[in-house]
């Protein structure tokens, strides 16, 4: 889970249930400068992906509440999407994205790996199991991958996970 300031984390609990209400899932709430500014983002995510009006519906909705409920000093207030390569941080994140090809780093080596792409095969509350892939293509047109391992890997090894995109 994220490490949030006091404010991100008093927005967060405010927003969540609200986005959960409009069908969205509040991924991360941030509070931070950047030059002379106060920023308060919030990052919102659905299935098939957000949209500029999403961002603006949710925008328009926890506004108002933010005003008469919480107690900060942001100079902009922002609802975002995470983006495409959103960091993989809860167990939601990892089953969301079981079906799909996974960048994995992790903060030391286990099982003589350390950076890899993988398949995620099983999601629990202490681990994620993943299989672990090489590309064995003949071309770039067709890509082909096979399972070289399987691993278990707890949530606090895993330095970054990523969703891998291919254009």
């Amino acid at each position: 889970m994220a490490k949030r300031s006091k404010i991100a984390q008093a927005a967060f609990d405010i927003a969540e249930p609200i986005a959960k209400d409009m069908g969205y899932e509040l991924v991360d709430a941030e509070y931070k400068k950047e030059g002379q500014d106060m920023f308060l983002r919030l990052f919102i995510d659905k299935e098939g992906g957000i949209s500029s009006d999403d961002c603006e519906r949710f925008s328009m909705t926890v506004d108002p509440i933010f005003d008469k409920e919480l107690k900060h000093d942001a100079d902009y207030f922002e609802v975002s999407s995470p983006g495409l390569t959103r960091p993989l941080e809860t167990e939601a994140d990892f089953k969301r994205y079981s079906t799909e090809l996974i960048e994995m780093s992790l903060f030391k080596e286990y099982e003589g790996q350390k950076n890899f792409l993988c398949k995620i095969k099983e999601v629990n509350e202490e681990n994620v199991v993943v299989e672990v892939l090489e590309n064995k293509s003949i071309n770039k047109a067709q890509k082909k991958y096979v399972t070289i391992a399987e691993l278990v890997i707890g949530y606090d090894m895993i330095a970054k996970a990523i969703r891998h995109i291919e254009f």
